[in-house]
């Protein structure tokens, strides 16, 4: 596996890790990294939701149902995970795209889509 420098979030400070449980990732560490063979650009962290489960069952990637042949487990809404830029763009432009935890999204994602959007859509955690 080849070295990469640190990432960046999209307020340039140390990519802080998505989620370890689910594990996600490209390289499956919990963390939105990513390199030339990601070419699904898992960039952006989102929280699932029942209405972007589906609509990415209707786009043709079902994250639902468990794979375990490859370790995946399948999401549930509340999960966070390392979602392809492109797929929460088309689900930005269909009106459910899912929340984004902009701490561990990676900075690569603001090639795609400006900052100022992605805040619209920033992830507030609950109150404890």
């Amino acid at each position: 596996m080849q070295h990469l420098p640190a990432a960046r979030n999209v307020f340039g400070e140390p990519l802080v890790p998505c989620s370890f449980e689910p594990m996600t990732g490209f390289f499956r560490d919990g963390c939105c990294r990513t390199c030339d063979e990601d070419k699904g650009e898992h960039t952006v962290c989102v929280v699932m939701t029942a209405t972007f489960l589906a609509f990415s069952i209707s786009c043709g990637n079902d994250l639902s149902t468990p794979r375990l042949e490859w370790g995946f487990p399948g999401l549930q809404p509340g999960d966070q995970w390392c979602l392809c830029a492109s797929r929460w763009i088309e689900a930005w432009r269909a009106g459910v795209a899912p929340a984004v935890v902009l701490e561990s999204t990676n900075q690569k994602m603001l090639d795609v889509v400006p900052l100022e959007e992605l805040r619209k859509y920033a992830y507030v955690r609950p109150e404890e």
